[in-house]
């Protein structure tokens, strides 16, 4: 079991929620949560909202790539076999130097701006003086599995990589580093461990291993970090139904057995309507240093009974624990933020 670490809060937001602006987020939240949060996300608002997609039309637009008319579009499809979208999937053209190709992910200007108005908002006593500003970054594979062609892949991995931590060293160099956390979401890369994708290299769980080690060692070790994962929400449904937490388990461990620097937060979603003891018995595998909390995302909107029977279930596995979403709220109906928050505040008070 894991046992908590001096960092005693009980809320995470995951990253997006569905309101205008980040002032609106920052003002909200800390009015509705803030005693119960240690870190404040954006809330991913504007082109954001839809995880990566503002990704896709940066790659498209990009005069070092074009469409791959050899390979079938990608079929993006519910759990339950419902298709979503279908994607023309990207390769570099012949004529691209990879050495010399950027993408410009936008999101170090995204912090930077985002960070100025956390301060203001601070500075009002708004924020609570103690909540570190959190930036929520995709892993490189999220955009070479979505966009890219399986043929044009691994030159994808490289290159969004490096254009990545590009982005990542400007935030670092431009947002106090104690006021600063650091969450990559691990989505795609649940997934690859449920067999999700057609095309999957025989070593993916090395390969996620190895980039995430890589990622978690370019965040100093005075900035806090942490990991979402999730099955994905297009829809505001995950694209894969798990049988129990045995996978979400396993790559926990993985990251804390591989990343060589502190791990302070770890994020895991639970399905809505998952109570039976089943399928939180994995949990009883979960092998992370006293110095990382664990937030289980069990709690949603209008299920207050939900939540305190999803709480109770897995207080038989774990001694401690904060609570969060399944995944973020950038896609819910705004109309159903209110009920989220007050969900957050019931969930973390019983905690107590």
């Amino acid at each position: 079991m894991t046992s908590a670490n001096n960092n005693h809060s009980n809320v995470h937001l995951v990253g997006s929620i569905a309101m205008d602006d980040c002032d609106e987020v920052f003002t909200r939240v800390s009015n509705e949560l803030g005693e119960h949060l240690c870190r404040i996300p954006d809330g991913e608002t504007g082109e954001r909202s839809r995880w990566i997609f503002f990704q896709r039309q940066m790659l498209l637009d990009h005069p070092a790539t074009e469409i791959d008319p050899t390979v079938p579009e990608l079929e993006l499809k519910q759990w339950d076999g419902k298709p979503m979208r279908s994607l023309p999937l990207l390769r570099f053209r012949e004529d691209a130097d990879l050495n010399d190709v950027h993408f410009e992910t936008g999101y170090d200007k995204a912090a930077i701006y985002s960070y100025e108005k956390f301060n203001a908002k601070r500075d009002e006593g708004i924020i609570p003086q103690h909540a570190r500003f959190q930036v929520c970054l995709p892993t490189p594979m999220a955009n070479a599995y979505m966009y890219a062609s399986h043929k044009a892949r691994d030159d994808f991995l490289r290159v969004y990589e490096r254009s990545l931590l590009e982005a990542l060293d400007v935030i670092l160099a431009s947002i106090a580093h104690d006021d600063l956390a650091i969450q990559f979401d691990v989505c795609i890369e649940v997934l690859l461990f449920e067999n999700y994708y057609e095309h999957q290299p025989d070593d993916y769980k090395v390969q996620v291993f190895s980039m995430l080690t890589r990622l978690a060692s370019s965040v100093p070790d005075d900035v806090e970090l942490g990991f979402h994962l999730c099955y994905g929400s297009p829809y505001d449904e995950p694209l894969v139904r798990p049988k129990d937490m045995s996978t979400l388990v396993e790559l926990a461990n993985g990251i804390a057995s591989n990343v060589d620097r502190t791990v302070d937060f770890i994020h895991v979603p639970v399905p809505q309507g998952r109570t039976e003891p089943e399928f939180f018995e994995p949990l009883r595998s979960l092998k992370l240093s006293p110095d990382t909390r664990i937030f289980l995302g069990l709690v949603f909107q209008g299920d207050p009974d939900g939540d305190q029977a999803r709480i109770a279930v897995a207080k038989h596995y774990l001694d401690d624990f904060g609570i969060a979403t399944e995944c973020g709220w950038g896609r819910t109906d705004p109309e159903n933020v209110p009920g989220l928050l007050a969900s957050h505040r019931k969930a973390a008070e019983s905690l107590r």
